[in-house]
């Protein structure tokens, strides 16, 4: 099985800057590609970004390429989402997710999930 525990999430001003992080532990948890997806009030989980197991590969939704980076450390078990030029339609929590194929757009594509965290972009 595989945990994993946000952080990061807080309160920024539209054009600003956050970093999320993600600690994920449990046997072969390096094995498995990464995902960030997020989630407004009365909206559906959207992806966000994806990267493979080995970091060499990124996906990134339209609406945030160009201003969000993902990245892991596997050494450290983290995974981070560098959020840039916030916008505040980026308002929702985020959520940290792990599964077994690379890439996937589907929230129903993953098998493991973080609490969330929440990140407010303030206009």
């Amino acid at each position: 099985q595989v945990q994993l525990v946000e952080s990061g999430g807080g309160l920024v001003q539209a054009g600003g800057s956050l970093r999320l992080s993600c600690a994920a532990s449990g046997r072969t948890v390096s094995s498995h590609a990464m995902g960030w997806f997020r989630q407004a009030p009365g909206k559906e989980r959207e992806f966000v970004a994806a990267i493979s197991w080995s970091g060499g590969r990124t996906r990134y939704a339209d609406s945030v390429k160009g201003r969000f980076s993902i990245s892991r450390d596997n050494a450290k078990g983290m995974v981070y989402l560098q959020m840039n030029s916030l916008k505040p339609e980026d308002t929702a929590v985020y959520y940290c997710s792990a599964g077994p194929v690379y890439g996937g757009l589907g929230y129903n594509e993953y098998d493991y999930w973080g609490q969330g965290t929440q990140v407010t972009v303030s206009s």
